[in-house]
């Protein structure tokens, strides 16, 4: 790697979204701009981003502000019209070559949900894509679309290495007993185990504990809760996952936006028979039509929900169902545990919603878990009463520096060339 004034590009891509970072790499990964493309394949798209160059504000409006204008303002919106995933990526990349230059990418990196046997962070070749696209029917509402976004960067930047990183490596160290499901061994010898999700929010989460806590609690009893959209909370010790409650996909575990989470077998089949669904209109309610937008029958933001909630029951206990979930999921992981010293959120809902958090941890305060109020709605990073037996953290995760990590340091350590 001996230029590294090259950039990595951190892709995160979702089903109508792509997030994105730049980052030079000057050691180690220094942001130098971020960004989102929404509601893609929907009316009122947009291209949302933010530089982190002191020097960008000296282009465009003088509040450095661009709304469709000066693609080299300090941050703005631009217009986009993409059809698809792969459209709205092409479209990211002739922006970024506008605003950055013609040369401007050493590599690319993108978050991959499900790896399934996968452990660590890959360099993409033929085999792997071709492995990549195996799986995929164990996760069709991610792996298709990151599937997609690899191809489209082959193909407009063939010189570019890729590397994908995997949510599920963060929990490859499961105990046999955390990741063995009760059904037949024979679905276990064909890949069917709890795998996990959000590996690379909580890789970043415990790392920035170590900071904000101390490395004596990180490496203690830890509870990890990332709710969002996507919800899932694990249970580390020494550092290392105990349990987590997403499994063989991403729908499992607590309840989430448009997910159940843990759902009975029998509602499955009782669905299956009398409703006469089929396979693919299943997933698609098990993944887009339950969680909170299902119980509400209204909408799966939660701060929606948190405003209608004093006049819609439906509301109201679409709330509650989800911090109910979460709450009893501490206790359970108090226990995995043996204790608890620390509990962290993050994730949207985590980062953002003092009284969601104030809600979970409500009943907890014999486990040791007592809010603060004034820093928890002040969205600090310490939340928790002073002198608490259990520390309680607010800490914003960042998927996408974890990305450019990992790729800087698997580029650095290979023979591939990424300066051409």
């Amino acid at each position: 790697m001996a230029n590294t004034k090259k950039n990595i590009l951190a892709v995160n891509g979702g089903s109508s979204s792509i997030k994105f970072a730049l980052y030079s790499m000057e050691g180690s990964p220094v942001k130098r701009l971020s960004g989102k493309i929404d509601r893609i394949g929907l009316p009122g798209a947009k291209l949302t981003f933010k530089s982190n160059r002191k020097d960008s504000i000296t282009h465009g409006a003088a509040s450095g502000v661009a709304h469709g204008g000066d693609s080299k303002a300090a941050e703005g919106e631009v217009e986009v019209k993409a059809a698809d995933i792969a459209a709205a990526a092409a479209f990211l990349l002739d922006w970024l070559k506008e605003r950055e230059g013609e040369d401007t990418l050493a590599a690319v990196g993108h978050r991959v949900v499900h790896g399934m046997q996968h452990r660590e962070s890959s360099i993409v070749d033929p085999a792997l894509l071709e492995d990549l696209q195996r799986i995929s029917v164990y996760d069709p509402d991610h792996l298709p679309g990151e599937i997609a976004l690899i191809k489209l960067f082959a193909q407009r930047a063939s010189h570019l290495p890729q590397v994908v990183c995997f949510d599920t490596a963060f929990h490859a160290s499961l105990p046999r007993l955390a990741r063995l499901l009760p059904i037949p061994r024979r679905f276990d010898a064909a890949g069917i185990q709890r795998y996990g999700f959000h590996g690379l929010s909580y890789t970043y989460v415990l790392e920035e504990l170590t900071h904000v806590a101390g490395p004596l609690v990180a490496s203690g009893l830890v509870v990890m809760a990332h709710l969002g959209n996507g919800a899932s909370l694990v249970a580390v010790k020494d550092g290392q996952p105990l349990d987590t409650t997403m499994g063989f996909t991403p729908t499992g575990g607590v309840m989430m936006g448009t997910r159940p989470g843990d759902l009975d077998p029998g509602v499955i089949g009782y669905m299956l028979q009398k409703e006469k669904m089929t396979a693919a209109q299943l997933d698609h309610l098990v993944n887009h039509e339950a969680g909170l937008l299902g119980v509400s029958e209204t909408s799966s933001d939660m701060q929606d929900l948190l405003g209608r909630e004093s006049t819609d029951i439906r509301a109201a206990e679409a709330v509650a169902l989800f911090c109910y979930q979460v709450r009893k999921t501490i206790g359970a992981y108090s226990a995995v545990l043996g204790g608890l010293d620390a509990l962290v959120f993050t994730g949207g809902i985590g980062e953002k919603s003092s009284v969601i958090r104030s809600r979970i941890c409500a009943g907890l305060e014999y486990l040791g878990i007592e809010i603060d109020q004034r820093p928890n709605e002040a969205n600090e990073k310490k939340i928790g009463v002073a002198g608490g037996r259990v520390g309680i953290y607010v800490i914003p995760t960042d998927e996408e520096w974890v990305i450019a990590r990992s790729v800087y340091r698997l580029l650095k350590n290979t023979p591939i060339q990424i300066n051409k």
